[in-house]
């Protein structure tokens, strides 16, 4: 399940018939470490070798700022600019691709400055573009980090500006409505597969040489060649979702380059894990928080009218789900539309009131509010664009990332036997990525994700019931990462905790970011606000 934060209306349909949300100068380039070439199956000393090319030629070109075009809708003082990057590290003179990047410079005086902060929000597929605009929208969260540095966004490889990829036309893609993601029949399951094996198809139709080299790892030595034109000896990171997969697959390459790094929502990097294992488990932790927000909206029944119980709130989503699987409410939202519409509710408390209300006013009798909320929009074909593009560079990292299983007696077992007790993303999980079981690429072995010579201790936060990533993702990581700290938000599921306002936590960033200094053994810290209707 993709897992970067939903925009409303710009939801993304999943290729299989599934709607889900759209969730560095030759005096800055540090020294190549021994573990610089930590992925052994492809290569690896090649690619050390062009990562290193790369990041000199970077380091020596720098990065030409500019005020952003204005269809990118970053307004000055944010300035933007582009970093050039073989498409193939093991040809580092080949093709090359140019990585859009952006940045706004620290807030505090020059001798408060401490480097570059870059950030990635998740995905795969996300762009960290809007990062600086945290400082000009004067985010209270992130004033002090501001101080001292550089807010820097960039658009991965594949993603938005940075040589986007694609796997179908956007406004197909959109359509709606969908298959319902819960199969009725055999035939229902035959015609998801075909779906999705349609979808892996029009990847390599549309973007197969790209594909190849869509993968973390890459995307990990892009990280470093920003990291040499930005002119910084070593990097200062923040990973939220994905972007934590991406941070610990870093420090495992580069682990000597690493001055700061801050994991938030952290995906479960054990190979064993990525990226099949790792969705399931997905399954069964956005069950958990979906009956953590129907808690919440009974004890709030006084407003919404939707029960006073779980169990209740539960019926008028099951009610609400056959209504629309036998006639899709207003033409256009079936059961797949209101699965992307209700998962962001588990995913960020930031939703539950806006679900909830979208919610209540359907059982009060407007359809048109869940109609407004749940339907593509047609006319948006820039949003939709940009969906139909995250989903792509989702399913290309992921199906190229690691090896899948390929027969389908394996997934239907998997999934029908997850469905029984964990129904609400299940099917709609899997149909977004079976394209992986026939992907059209060689598909490689994940990085061996662990410590390495000269890494700094890497904080690590973590939400207690996260849905998109469980928590036993950030535990792993944590056993893997010697000397890192793992701050926990008990009783807590919002995915993405260090954009909350909770002192526990932000503090500790802060000081961390600040100072470089973690607590002498892990933390748990009381959960942030709830939503109050």
């Amino acid at each position: 399940m993709r897992d970067s934060r939903p925009k409303k209306r710009t939801t993304a349909l999943g290729s299989a018939g599934v709607l889900v949300t759209a969730t560095l100068i030759v005096g800055a380039v540090a020294s190549p470490t021994a573990n610089a070439t930590a992925d052994p199956h492809h290569g690896e000393d090649r690619q050390a070798r062009g990562v290193a090319v790369a990041a000199a030629r970077a380091a020596k070109a720098g990065i030409d700022w500019q005020d952003c075009p204005a269809d990118w809708n970053l307004a000055k003082p944010i300035q933007c600019g582009w970093v050039s990057v073989p498409l193939d590290y093991a040809k580092p003179y080949g093709k090359q691709i140019e990585l859009a990047v952006d940045r706004i410079g620290n807030t505090g005086t020059a001798g408060e400055r401490q480097g570059a902060l870059l950030y990635n929000p998740g995905g795969p597929g996300g762009s960290g573009l809007r990062f600086p605009a945290r400082v000009t929208a004067k985010n209270p969260v992130w004033a002090n980090t501001a101080k001292a540095y550089d807010f820097v966004g960039f658009d991965p490889r594949g993603v938005g500006k940075s040589a986007p990829i694609s796997c179908a036309d956007p406004q197909e893609f959109v359509k709606a409505p969908k298959m319902d993601p819960v199969p009725r029949s055999e035939a229902d399951k035959l015609a998801q597969r075909k779906l999705a094996r349609e979808y892996a198809e029009g990847c390599y139709e549309r973007s197969g040489e790209m594909l190849p080299h869509m993968t973390t790892p890459n995307t990990a030595r892009d990280l470093d060649v920003i990291r040499a034109a930005l002119g910084e000896r070593k990097l200062n990171f923040l990973g939220v979702s994905y972007g934590t997969y991406l941070g610990a697959v870093y420090a495992t390459l580069f682990p000597g380059h690493v001055r700061r790094m801050v994991v938030d929502s952290v995906v479960n990097p054990s190979r064993e894990k990525i990226w099949y294992q790792a969705n399931l488990d997905q399954d069964v932790a956005f069950e958990g928080r979906w009956k953590d927000w129907q808690d919440w909206v009974a004890r709030n029944d006084a407003i919404f009218h939707l029960g006073t119980t779980r169990d209740a709130v539960q019926a008028q989503w099951l009610k609400l789900r056959a209504t629309a699987a036998k006639d899709p409410i207003g033409g256009v939202v079936g059961p797949a539309e209101l699965i992307g519409f209700f998962q962001s509710a588990p995913y960020y408390d930031s939703a539950w009131i806006p679900v909830a209300t979208v919610f209540s006013q359907y059982a009060a009798g407007d359809t048109q509010a869940l109609v407004d909320a749940a339907a593509p929009d047609l006319s948006d074909t820039a949003g939709n664009a940009a969906a139909e593009n995250g989903n792509a560079v989702y399913t290309a990292v992921e199906c190229t990332d690691a090896k899948w299983p390929t027969s389908w007696r394996k997934w239907d077992r998997d999934n029908t036997r997850l469905h029984r007790d964990h129904p609400f993303m299940t099917w709609a999980n899997a149909w977004m990525n079976l394209p992986c079981a026939t992907w059209p690429v060689k598909q490689q072995t994940p990085v061996d994700v662990k410590s390495g010579k000269g890494l700094p201790p890497v904080l690590i936060v973590q939400a207690e019931r996260d849905a998109a990533t469980p928590y036993g993702g950030a535990v792993e990581l944590h056993q893997r990462l010697e000397g890192s700290r793992l701050i926990t938000e008990k009783d807590a599921g919002s995915h993405g905790v260090t954009g909350l306002v909770n002192p526990c936590v932000n503090d500790r960033v802060d000081t961390y970011l600040l100072t470089g200094e973690v607590d002498r053994s892990d933390v748990t810290c009381a959960p942030h606000a709830t939503p109050k209707p």
